[in-house]
């Protein structure tokens, strides 16, 4: 399935019934006067958020959400039925805006959160309304109004405890599927994540922390360059960023200036505000052998005094290491596992 985390979609409440004109005809009852009924409400139309729906790719096909029309009022004073709601199941995590005032109007974060985004129209009166001393047999009626029709943008941004940042074919991918079930694609060429990937890492303690694996940044990302910039709304969803950094890049660039380049590119986006309040965890990866510990005392010393948490050491190639991470993750959000 394509991921899709936005769509522009029209929704739009159905409209009320009309009312009924109708007069009481029953024998021995020559003047039974008005009897019309009132037509039936328009039907809502709801956001709600479900778990078992996880891009917004269905809004690709599907534009146009119309709830059901209340139904005309009849004699004997029977209203009309309303008309039936209509829910439009969401991920969690999609934002909703009103496209045209780009207004922020419903976030979902919760299975089950339900928002009315379209009221239904109210519906039409029947005659029997407009009966009074001096009117014995009205022949007025009003008709159903329309509902409330609003163009809505979705906005998916994922739901994950971690985010994965760093270079392209700096392991990420390798590394989610080291600590995770998750399989993204790996391979030896740039950007070979081309799409969010969430990942759940399971521990002995019966809990789990859902890992995001976000498509790699590149200088310039921040202004459209590259990919990464495009799923930057998912990394401002995370508790905790992980920053995987390539010990063995095929530029030679070290781990501190890789460090530097992409926090560039996280404070100069527009969920800056969001990003730089988050935690941040340093792995250096591809630290496959002894010589290649040895390769990285600079930049280990520069950790040191630039960052405030200690660098966590793994070769994602050999799964060296992963039990490490694993735990600090835990150790993270949880209490702090032995």
């Amino acid at each position: 399935m394509q991921f899709i985390d936005h769509a522009v979609i029209t929704v739009e409440g159905g409209s009320g019934g009309p009312g009924c004109c109708s007069f009481r005809r029953e024998k021995c009852i020559p003047f039974g006067g008005p009897d019309g009924g009132d037509g039936g409400n328009g039907g809502n139309v709801y956001i709600v958020g479900h778990t078992n729906v996880n891009t917004l790719s269905y809004f690709n096909q599907k534009k146009m959400f119309i709830a059901e029309n209340g139904t005309r009022g009849s004699g004997a004073q029977k209203t009309g039925k309303h008309g039936d709601d209509l829910e439009i199941p969401v991920p969690l995590g999609t934002k909703v805006f009103h496209d045209e005032t780009d207004q922020l109007v419903f976030d979902c974060v919760k299975a089950g959160d339900r928002f009315l985004i379209a009221k239904g129209g109210f519906h039409g009166m029947g005659n029997i309304r407009f009966k009074s001393s001096l009117n014995r047999a009205p022949r007025h009626t009003t008709p159903g109004y329309p509902g409330e029709k609003w163009v809505i943008r979705l906005e998916l941004q994922l739901l994950a405890d971690v985010g994965l940042i760093g270079l392209p074919n700096a392991g990420k991918s390798s590394t989610i599927r080291c600590v995770s079930q998750a399989r993204p694609k790996v391979a030896d060429y740039p950007f070979t994540t081309l799409i969010p990937q969430l990942g759940v890492v399971h521990y002995d303690y019966g809990k789990d922390l859902v890992i995001a694996d976000i498509p790699g940044l590149i200088e310039g990302a921040h202004e459209g360059i590259g990919l990464g910039n495009i799923f930057l709304r998912h990394v401002a969803r995370t508790r905790l960023l992980l920053f995987i950094m390539d010990s063995k890049h095929p530029e030679g660039m070290s781990c501190a200036a890789q460090y530097q380049l992409l926090m560039n590119e996280l404070t100069h986006s527009q969920y800056a505000s969001i990003i730089e309040k988050l935690p941040i965890r340093v792995v250096f990866n591809k630290i496959d052998s002894e010589y290649d510990l040895e390769g990285i005392q600079d930049d280990l010393a520069w950790f040191k005094e630039h960052h405030n948490k200690p660098v966590i050491l793994i070769s994602a190639l050999l799964n060296k290491g992963t039990d490490v991470l694993k735990k600090e993750l835990y150790n993270e959000f949880f209490e702090e596992i032995v």
